[in-house]
């Protein structure tokens, strides 16, 4: 299955621009230590749902991932080879740039670093582009890709991941503000160089730490 090309401004594409171009949110306060709520942050019970204005329905049987780019073994997995990779679970916070946060997410997947083992990135690697099934782009670098608690997950509090959420499958980077997890999953391109993604060209940041507040460019 193809990504599909971006759909046309939404109501909410725009406002995100806007908050871009005014540097909305922004507190100018960072917090230190150990606090679980990154500046700017308030607490929610549900998982609010954002998108670009399209949800593909991406049916298992459909469903493939293609790793490509500077890797020493590039690899397109169906769903049985993705089941196939070592499952593990991640307990992790969610902190998204419109300033909501949800703790103690409980996700089930293929931690990043087993997808790493299994395709070998060059040395000339440093940067991911990821694609998702909506036409959506972003972009990390890889040692941001690589953490501890990241996985592409297939499974949310003990159930299958629904397709609002980026059902089958999607990326979770939890340090990084949510924008940079894309869902739909579809293809984890390796770069030498950085390359701008979806909401990074419309004026969000390259990385973006919540703690640092790296809301916009």
């Amino acid at each position: 299955m193809d990504e599909e090309p971006l759909p046309d401004e939404t109501k909410l594409t725009r406002s995100k621009q806007h908050w871009a171009s005014v540097r909305k949110f922004i507190t100018g306060t960072p917090r230190h230590g150990d606090d679980r709520l990154p500046p700017g942050q308030h607490l929610v019970r549900d998982w609010p749902v954002l998108d670009l204005g399209r949800q593909p329905a991406v049916a298992v049987e459909r469903w493939r991932l293609t790793v490509k780019g500077l890797v020493a073994r590039p690899v397109t997995l169906d769903w049985a080879a993705f089941q196939a990779l070592p499952q593990e679970t991640r307990r992790t916070d969610i902190h998204c740039v419109t300033t909501w946060s949800r703790y103690d997410n409980e996700w089930a997947g293929v931690a990043t670093q087993s997808l790493l083992d299994l395709v070998e990135p060059r040395d000339e690697a440093a940067f991911v582009m990821l694609h998702g099934y909506d036409g959506y782009t972003t972009n990390v670098p890889l040692a941001d890709f690589a953490a501890d608690d990241a996985v592409i997950a297939h499974g949310w509090q003990g159930k299958p991941l629904t397709r609002e959420h980026g059902g089958p499958a999607r990326l979770v980077i939890p340090h990084l503000y949510f924008w940079k997890s894309a869902k739909w999953i579809s293809a984890i391109e390796f770069l030498g160089a950085d390359r701008l993604g979806f909401w990074e060209v419309n004026g969000y940041h390259r990385r973006g730490d919540p703690w640092a507040e790296e809301r916009y460019s």
